[in-house]
């Protein structure tokens, strides 16, 4: 009995992608170049891109399990039911993953943007003289803009 290449892809696209959603949901996934949700809110800094994936991680891991028993199930077949299973848990996976990542981009999109950093001179007094100088110019209330 030979082992039918086609049941292999999604049994092993099903291995990884449910290793990469599971780390996401755990919050074990670091920000990286080539795993987890990469969308452009998600890679804002290391809090969204924990977010995403956590969010994301759940729907990911089952497309994952979705591979792996579409892939095991179509391992078991033989004659062209094989290739039909093969290509539906294919399918589902990546339509599932992709449905996660949606999920996952949505909320670290929701995750609000970092306060910006004062200016070295300005941290902690509150006084909006900053703002003042900017506006008006150097010589502020005879302060010369400090």
């Amino acid at each position: 009995m030979g082992v039918s290449v086609v049941a292999l892809v999604p049994l092993v696209v099903g291995l990884v992608v449910a290793v990469v959603g599971l780390l996401g949901f755990l919050e074990k996934l670091p920000r990286n170049r080539f795993g987890g949700v990469r969308t452009p809110a998600t890679l804002r800094d290391d809090e969204t891109f924990r977010v995403g994936n956590k969010v994301a991680g759940l729907p990911i891991a089952v497309a994952g399990w979705v591979g792996i028993v579409g892939g095991g199930v179509a391992l078991l077949m033989t004659g062209a039911a094989t290739v039909v299973v093969a290509v539906v848990a294919l399918v589902g996976t990546v339509c599932i993953a992709a449905a996660g990542g949606v999920l996952g981009h949505r909320a670290a999109e929701a995750v609000p943007a970092p306060e910006p950093e004062l200016p070295a001179g300005c941290k902690g007094c509150q006084c909006g003289g900053c703002d003042i100088a900017k506006s008006v110019g150097a010589n502020v209330a005879g302060m010369g803009g400090e």
